[in-house]
């Protein structure tokens, strides 16, 4: 026994260094430490922070919870979802209105929006996903996907579709079919061993009166099993099993030299993989990949916070813009009312023709019909940023309250505008959390591509194993001594506790070792799987490089468009300063009677287009330069805004915004 167990400890300790170097020596040309090297030379991806939701740590057991040891075959408790909206809005309303600044919504929509609420469920899904893979089991995958419901928000330049409440599938994934119908190669390889002990209990309790067929088979019999059987994996790809049966067999036949007779064996086998399954990395595959998952869910969280938060700010500028909209309609029609009234009592004195008057109202007229289109598009727009920043809108008091926007669009630089655009590229790199994501991606396809590796070795096991067994009982009362030559044998009486201790005592000891070989002939299986785990692999690589040109060329256009956008802010802002003044100019000739109804009419048309114009390119600024921090990924940074805290779903700090207060707001 000594030497069996010697050989074995010898096995296991050399696994771990001969699978090391057998997967060296596998990464050969085909292999990906090649084409690692090949991968671009650009900043590392910063690492998203891990993040909590809740008190609960859901990679750990909660067994021996709170001093409740059953508790690990109970089913867990969780706090239902909440649907109610957030203090901090209901602090909002006053007099009937919502008045909101840019960072009150961004504050809103980290607590509320469903978007964020839906993505930081992910977090602790992740979570399971690790204390999963700790038994040896392979990971469920952790969902990585954007939610893209909130309506109203620009089309995003890093996301696509998804439609409201869908997901988008997550960075870098190899293989993926429509509706998710294409398998990929995760998980490829020997399973590994499984780490959470087992311990079986059969019991069974038989009674049988067998039919007098001959001298040997007549009589009852009562007989009891007791086995147990307990099973340990283990990291090293060994897996130790004990068995402990134990029989109580009570006989009323005569021949029966115990009634009853108890009997007790006990049998300690290890099994050790040598090829396939053998080594302390290919059994811990699975909990290295949900390590890797879960940071690509925080860094998934971290894409969603600054896509929502995206989304709300180009919400807000199109609330301002439909906003102030209503006021510059206002104001043309005010201008045109008064005009009309003019020229109505200039028509009673004779001084103005009756066509000027008809070329008024159908003026009046015009300009009532674009008051009426841009309230309706601010009621709707009230309803965007709503639904945006509120988790329950069937509250009558919110729902019928007006948002009116504080905040106006700053036309300040930021100091990205002054920036190269290579310094910028740089930064996208490092802070895009599409980059961490695709890199971890590829670094779980390693894994894979390593588990199928040794997947393609024969199985190939030693086992030892260990029996001592034991019997006793009492002498059968019905026992036929004639059957014996009429002399009963003088046998001992024993009970549980002496047999149980021959079990044990090496009296009658049965111990061997061997080997277990089973080789597939052609193997086409497993080398169709490490050839597809080797090609998504590729793929991976191909995604991340894929992932570097589009980042690039992205930030590109973000500063162009952000260019073109301050200058044209500026020329509509000369555009407007010169239609008032020229509209101005018109009202003096047409007092003097040195200019026509006609043209004044036209001036103001003109001083309303300007206008329109201005307010669209303030908008088109602001949405821009939201943007291009979208872009940089540093939407966080910028507006102060905590990881932490919004994984939580709770604002400790408001966030700070570069805006402009509008009149009569503080």
């Amino acid at each position: 026994m000594r030497s069996v167990a010697a050989v074995l400890l010898m096995l296991v300790s050399t696994m771990p260094s001969g699978f090391a170097q057998q997967a060296a020596s596998g990464a050969g040309s085909n292999g990906p430490d090649r084409a690692a090297s090949s991968l671009p030379a650009a900043p590392a991806p910063a690492l998203t922070p891990a993040l909590k939701t809740s008190l609960r740590d859901y990679s750990k057991a909660y067994a021996n919870y709170k001093g409740l040891p059953f508790r690990v075959w109970m089913p867990t408790t969780m706090a239902p979802a909440s649907f109610t909206n957030s203090v901090r809005l209901a602090d909002m309303v006053k007099d009937g209105k919502i008045y909101l600044s840019l960072s009150d919504a961004i504050a809103l929509a980290i607590e509320n929006n469903y978007d964020i609420a839906i993505a930081r469920y992910n977090l602790d899904i992740a979570d399971t996903d690790i204390l999963r893979t700790r038994t040896g089991a392979a990971p469920m995958g952790a969902p990585s996907g954007l939610v893209t419901g909130t309506l109203g928000g620009s089309t995003s330049t890093l996301s696509t579709g998804g439609g409201p409440g869908g997901t988008t599938v997550g960075a870098g994934g190899a293989g993926s079919g429509v509706s998710g119908l294409t398998l990929t190669t995760s998980g490829a390889g020997p399973a590994p061993a499984a780490l959470d002990p087992t311990l079986t209990a059969a019991i069974q309790f038989d009674r049988n009166k067998q039919p007098a067929m001959s001298f040997f088979q007549n009589g009852t019999s009562t007989t009891n099993t007791y086995n147990f059987t307990f099973a340990q994996g283990l990291v090293t790809g060994t897996n130790v099993q004990v068995a402990m049966n134990n029989t109580y067999a009570a006989t009323s036949n005569a021949i029966q030299q115990y009634s009853p007779l108890l009997s007790s064996t006990f049998k300690a086998t290890v099994t050790q993989h040598l090829l396939a399954g053998a080594g302390i990395w290919v059994n811990k595959r699975f909990m290295y990949q949900a390590l890797n998952d879960r940071r690509i869910t925080d860094a998934s969280f971290r894409q969603q916070l600054l896509y929502t938060v995206n989304q709300v700010e180009s919400i807000y500028w199109g609330l301002v813009q439909a906003y102030e909209s209503v006021e510059a309609k206002q104001r043309a029609l005010d201008q045109s009312s008064k005009l009309l009234e003019d020229n109505k009592k200039q028509l009673e004195i004779g001084s103005m023709a009756p066509l000027d008057v008809v070329n008024a109202q159908s003026t009046v007229a015009t300009d009532k019909q674009g008051l009426i289109s841009a309230q309706n598009a601010l009621n709707y727009q009230q309803q965007i940023i709503k639904q945006a920043i509120a988790r329950n809108l069937n509250d009558a008091t919110l729902t019928s309250a007006p948002v009116i926007p504080t905040d106006r669009v700053s036309l300040e630089a930021i100091s990205e505008e002054s920036q190269p655009v290579e310094a910028l590229v740089q930064e996208a790199f490092q802070q895009r959390p599409e980059l961490e994501q695709a890199v971890m991606t590829l670094r779980n396809d390693e894994i894979s591509l390593k588990g199928a590796r040794n997947g393609l070795l024969p199985t190939f096991d030693v086992y030892g194993y260990w029996m001592g067994q034991g019997v006793g009982g009492s002498v059968n009362k019905n026992l036929n001594c004639s059957f014996y030559g009429g002399t009963c044998p003088t046998l001992p009486s024993t009970g549980y506790g002496t047999t149980l201790d021959h079990t044990f005592n090496n009296s009658a000891p049965d111990r061997g070792m061997g080997f277990n070989l089973s080789i597939p002939i052609r193997n086409r299986t497993a080398q169709a799987v490490h050839e597809r785990s080797l090609m998504e692999y590729r793929q991976a690589e191909l995604r991340l490089e894929q992932l570097y040109t589009q980042i690039r060329m992205q930030v590109v256009n973000a500063t162009f468009a952000l260019t073109n956008d301050r200058a044209a802010v500026e020329a509509s802002q000369a555009a407007r300063d010169y239609n008032q003044q020229s509209l101005d100019a018109e009202l003096k000739k047409l007092e003097l009677g040195a200019s026509t109804t006609a043209n004044v009419l036209q001036q103001q048309r003109a001083l309303a287009a300007a206008e329109s114009n201005l307010i669209a390119a303030h908008a088109a600024y602001a949405k821009d330069r939201a943007g291009l921090y979208q872009i940089l990924a540093s939407t966080l940074q910028h507006y102060g805004i905590n990881m932490q805290d919004a994984a939580k779903g709770v604002v400790s700090e408001q966030p700070t915004v570069q805006v402009v207060k509008a009149a009569g707001t503080k």
